[in-house]
Protein backbone atom coordinates (compact mmCIF):
# COMPACT_ATOMS: atom_id res chain seq x y z
CA UNK A 1 0.00 0.00 0.00
CA UNK A 2 3.07 2.15 0.09
CA UNK A 3 5.76 3.22 -2.26
CA UNK A 4 9.25 4.08 -1.78
CA UNK A 5 11.43 7.20 -3.53
CA UNK A 6 12.56 5.48 -6.89
CA UNK A 7 9.41 3.18 -7.41
CA UNK A 8 7.08 6.37 -6.92
CA UNK A 9 9.16 7.97 -9.85
CA UNK A 10 8.54 4.52 -11.97
CA UNK A 11 4.99 4.34 -11.19
CA UNK A 12 4.20 7.99 -12.08
CA UNK A 13 5.85 8.18 -15.33
CA UNK A 14 6.00 4.55 -16.82
CA UNK A 15 2.37 3.89 -16.66
CA UNK A 16 3.90 0.00 -16.15
CA UNK A 17 1.66 -2.25 -13.80
CA UNK A 18 -0.61 -5.40 -13.67
CA UNK A 19 -3.30 -7.28 -11.74
CA UNK A 20 -3.50 -10.89 -11.70
CA UNK A 21 -7.13 -11.77 -12.64
CA UNK A 22 -9.62 -12.74 -9.85
CA UNK A 23 -9.41 -16.06 -8.71
CA UNK A 24 -12.07 -18.72 -11.09
CA UNK A 25 -12.51 -22.34 -11.19
CA UNK A 26 -10.43 -24.48 -13.69
CA UNK A 27 -11.33 -25.77 -16.30
CA UNK A 28 -11.92 -29.03 -16.30
CA UNK A 29 -10.24 -32.00 -18.89
CA UNK A 30 -12.78 -33.96 -20.73
CA UNK A 31 -11.51 -36.83 -19.12
CA UNK A 32 -13.00 -35.17 -15.78
CA UNK A 33 -15.97 -34.65 -17.02
CA UNK A 34 -16.67 -37.65 -18.49
CA UNK A 35 -15.05 -39.45 -15.23
CA UNK A 36 -17.55 -37.25 -13.14
CA UNK A 37 -20.67 -37.90 -15.44
CA UNK A 38 -19.43 -41.98 -15.32
CA UNK A 39 -19.15 -41.45 -11.13
CA UNK A 40 -22.02 -39.02 -10.73
CA UNK A 41 -24.75 -41.49 -9.34
CA UNK A 42 -22.21 -43.13 -6.54
CA UNK A 43 -20.52 -40.24 -4.96
CA UNK A 44 -22.97 -37.72 -6.12
CA UNK A 45 -20.46 -34.78 -4.52
CA UNK A 46 -22.09 -35.71 -0.98
CA UNK A 47 -19.85 -35.95 2.08
CA UNK A 48 -16.82 -34.38 3.84
CA UNK A 49 -14.38 -32.74 1.16
CA UNK A 50 -11.06 -31.39 2.67
CA UNK A 51 -9.11 -28.22 1.52
CA UNK A 52 -6.16 -29.77 -0.47
CA UNK A 53 -3.00 -28.46 -2.13
CA UNK A 54 -2.98 -25.76 -4.62
CA UNK A 55 -5.57 -24.03 -2.89
CA UNK A 56 -5.17 -19.82 -2.57
CA UNK A 57 -6.88 -17.47 -0.49
CA UNK A 58 -6.17 -13.43 -0.74
CA UNK A 59 -7.63 -9.92 -1.05
CA UNK A 60 -7.32 -7.45 -3.79
CA UNK A 61 -8.17 -3.75 -2.31
CA UNK A 62 -8.17 -0.43 -4.57
CA UNK A 63 -5.00 2.29 -4.41
CA UNK A 64 -5.21 5.62 -5.69
CA UNK A 65 -1.73 7.82 -6.37
CA UNK A 66 -1.20 11.28 -6.56
CA UNK A 67 -1.42 12.08 -10.00
CA UNK A 68 -3.21 9.37 -11.78
CA UNK A 69 -6.61 9.16 -12.88
CA UNK A 70 -7.22 5.57 -12.67
CA UNK A 71 -7.07 3.25 -9.30
CA UNK A 72 -4.91 0.19 -9.00
CA UNK A 73 -5.59 -3.33 -7.37
CA UNK A 74 -3.19 -4.27 -4.70
CA UNK A 75 -3.38 -7.68 -4.81
CA UNK A 76 -2.00 -10.91 -2.44
CA UNK A 77 -2.53 -14.12 -1.76
CA UNK A 78 -1.14 -17.24 0.40
CA UNK A 79 -1.86 -21.29 -0.38
CA UNK A 80 -1.50 -21.18 3.38
CA UNK A 81 -5.22 -22.22 4.01
CA UNK A 82 -6.83 -25.31 6.03
CA UNK A 83 -10.58 -26.68 5.97
CA UNK A 84 -13.35 -28.46 4.99
CA UNK A 85 -17.06 -28.12 3.49
CA UNK A 86 -19.62 -30.79 4.58
CA UNK A 87 -22.37 -31.53 1.84
CA UNK A 88 -25.40 -33.56 2.72
CA UNK A 89 -28.11 -35.26 0.54
CA UNK A 90 -31.81 -35.28 1.13
CA UNK A 91 -33.69 -37.31 -1.55
CA UNK A 92 -32.83 -35.06 -4.92
CA UNK A 93 -31.69 -32.55 -2.65
CA UNK A 94 -28.09 -31.42 -1.37
CA UNK A 95 -27.01 -29.01 0.76
CA UNK A 96 -23.85 -27.54 1.97
CA UNK A 97 -24.95 -27.77 5.99
CA UNK A 98 -21.02 -26.23 6.85
CA UNK A 99 -18.03 -24.48 5.69
CA UNK A 100 -15.08 -23.56 7.84
CA UNK A 101 -11.54 -21.90 5.92
CA UNK A 102 -8.54 -20.67 7.89
CA UNK A 103 -6.14 -18.48 6.57
CA UNK A 104 -2.50 -17.86 8.06
CA UNK A 105 -2.55 -14.16 7.50
CA UNK A 106 1.41 -14.06 7.85
CA UNK A 107 1.69 -15.37 4.59
CA UNK A 108 -0.29 -13.26 2.75
CA UNK A 109 2.26 -12.05 -0.23
CA UNK A 110 1.44 -9.33 -2.76
CA UNK A 111 1.09 -10.22 -6.74
CA UNK A 112 0.30 -7.60 -8.63
CA UNK A 113 3.23 -5.64 -10.42
CA UNK A 114 4.44 -1.84 -10.25
CA UNK A 115 7.13 -0.91 -12.53
CA UNK A 116 10.75 -0.38 -10.99
CA UNK A 117 9.05 -1.17 -7.21
CA UNK A 118 8.74 -4.13 -5.21
CA UNK A 119 5.47 -4.55 -4.24
CA UNK A 120 6.18 -7.52 -1.97
CA UNK A 121 7.06 -4.12 0.83
CA UNK A 122 3.47 -3.72 1.54
CA UNK A 123 3.15 -6.85 3.13
CA UNK A 124 5.00 -5.73 6.26
CA UNK A 125 2.49 -2.68 6.05
CA UNK A 126 -0.51 -5.01 6.08
CA UNK A 127 0.61 -7.29 8.59
CA UNK A 128 0.98 -4.49 11.27
CA UNK A 129 -2.65 -3.32 10.29
CA UNK A 130 -3.54 -6.52 10.84
CA UNK A 131 -1.97 -7.59 13.96
CA UNK A 132 -0.78 -10.85 12.75
CA UNK A 133 1.07 -11.57 16.00
CA UNK A 134 -1.83 -11.11 17.86
CA UNK A 135 -4.42 -12.08 15.25
CA UNK A 136 -2.45 -15.26 13.01
CA UNK A 137 -5.49 -16.13 11.42
CA UNK A 138 -8.84 -15.14 9.49
CA UNK A 139 -11.32 -17.83 9.55
CA UNK A 140 -15.09 -17.85 7.35
CA UNK A 141 -17.83 -20.60 8.86
CA UNK A 142 -20.71 -20.70 6.55
CA UNK A 143 -23.98 -20.92 7.17
CA UNK A 144 -26.51 -23.98 6.01
CA UNK A 145 -27.50 -23.74 2.15
CA UNK A 146 -29.51 -25.65 -0.23
CA UNK A 147 -26.91 -26.27 -3.67
CA UNK A 148 -29.16 -25.47 -7.10
CA UNK A 149 -29.88 -28.32 -8.79
CA UNK A 150 -26.73 -29.34 -11.10
CA UNK A 151 -24.21 -29.95 -8.04
CA UNK A 152 -24.24 -33.75 -8.23
CA UNK A 153 -23.24 -33.63 -11.46
CA UNK A 154 -20.14 -31.85 -12.39
CA UNK A 155 -21.84 -28.73 -13.78
CA UNK A 156 -20.59 -25.81 -12.48
CA UNK A 157 -23.42 -23.67 -9.70
CA UNK A 158 -23.48 -20.67 -8.23
CA UNK A 159 -24.98 -19.48 -4.34
CA UNK A 160 -25.00 -17.24 -2.30
CA UNK A 161 -23.43 -18.85 1.35
CA UNK A 162 -23.99 -16.51 4.38
CA UNK A 163 -21.77 -16.83 7.11
CA UNK A 164 -19.05 -15.39 9.42
CA UNK A 165 -15.97 -13.86 9.14
CA UNK A 166 -13.16 -13.47 11.96
CA UNK A 167 -10.48 -10.92 11.80
CA UNK A 168 -7.97 -9.92 14.22
CA UNK A 169 -10.58 -10.70 16.63
CA UNK A 170 -13.87 -9.02 15.12
CA UNK A 171 -16.56 -11.16 13.63
CA UNK A 172 -18.85 -10.15 11.49
CA UNK A 173 -21.73 -11.32 9.25
CA UNK A 174 -20.64 -11.60 5.34
CA UNK A 175 -22.11 -13.29 2.28
CA UNK A 176 -19.62 -15.68 -0.14
CA UNK A 177 -20.67 -15.78 -3.58
CA UNK A 178 -19.31 -19.36 -4.81
CA UNK A 179 -19.30 -21.10 -7.62
CA UNK A 180 -18.90 -24.79 -7.01
CA UNK A 181 -17.83 -27.78 -9.11
CA UNK A 182 -17.86 -31.38 -8.40
CA UNK A 183 -16.29 -34.18 -10.51
CA UNK A 184 -16.47 -37.46 -9.06
CA UNK A 185 -13.93 -37.50 -5.92
CA UNK A 186 -12.42 -33.88 -6.53
CA UNK A 187 -14.17 -30.48 -6.11
CA UNK A 188 -13.46 -26.60 -6.58
CA UNK A 189 -14.76 -23.85 -5.11
CA UNK A 190 -14.14 -19.86 -6.23
CA UNK A 191 -15.49 -17.42 -4.95
CA UNK A 192 -15.67 -13.66 -3.46
CA UNK A 193 -16.58 -12.11 -0.37
CA UNK A 194 -17.02 -8.46 -0.58
CA UNK A 195 -16.39 -5.90 2.71
CA UNK A 196 -14.68 -3.24 4.65
CA UNK A 197 -11.87 -3.34 6.33
CA UNK A 198 -13.38 -0.70 8.65
CA UNK A 199 -15.58 -3.18 10.23
CA UNK A 200 -13.03 -5.34 11.38
CA UNK A 201 -11.16 -2.30 13.22
CA UNK A 202 -8.19 -1.51 10.28
CA UNK A 203 -7.84 1.64 9.30
CA UNK A 204 -7.12 2.26 5.48
CA UNK A 205 -3.09 3.34 5.20
CA UNK A 206 -2.75 6.41 3.77
CA UNK A 207 0.23 8.15 3.44
CA UNK A 208 0.88 11.41 1.14
CA UNK A 209 0.60 10.32 -2.31
CA UNK A 210 -1.27 6.85 -1.88
CA UNK A 211 -5.34 6.52 -0.39
CA UNK A 212 -6.16 2.88 -0.11
CA UNK A 213 -9.95 2.82 -0.06
CA UNK A 214 -11.58 0.73 2.78
CA UNK A 215 -13.55 -1.45 0.66
CA UNK A 216 -11.94 -5.44 0.07
CA UNK A 217 -12.83 -7.98 -1.84
CA UNK A 218 -11.61 -11.38 -0.15
CA UNK A 219 -11.59 -14.21 -3.03
CA UNK A 220 -10.76 -17.89 -3.20
CA UNK A 221 -9.93 -20.80 -4.98
CA UNK A 222 -10.38 -24.07 -3.17
CA UNK A 223 -9.13 -27.49 -4.31
CA UNK A 224 -11.25 -29.98 -2.44
CA UNK A 225 -10.31 -33.70 -2.10
CA UNK A 226 -13.20 -35.93 -0.38
CA UNK A 227 -12.27 -36.86 2.89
Amino acid sequence: MLLGGGGVYAYFFSGLRSTPAPLSLATPSASAVASASASASATAGKGTWSIASGSLVGYRVNEQFVGQSSSHQAVARTSDVTGNVVITQSGTTYEMTSTTITVQLANLASVDSVAGYNVTNRDRIVQQSLDVRSFPTATFASQSVALPAGADSGQAVTVSVPGQLTVRGVTKTVTATIQLRATGNTAQIAGTIATNMTDFGVSPPTIGFTTVQSAVTIEFSLNLAQA
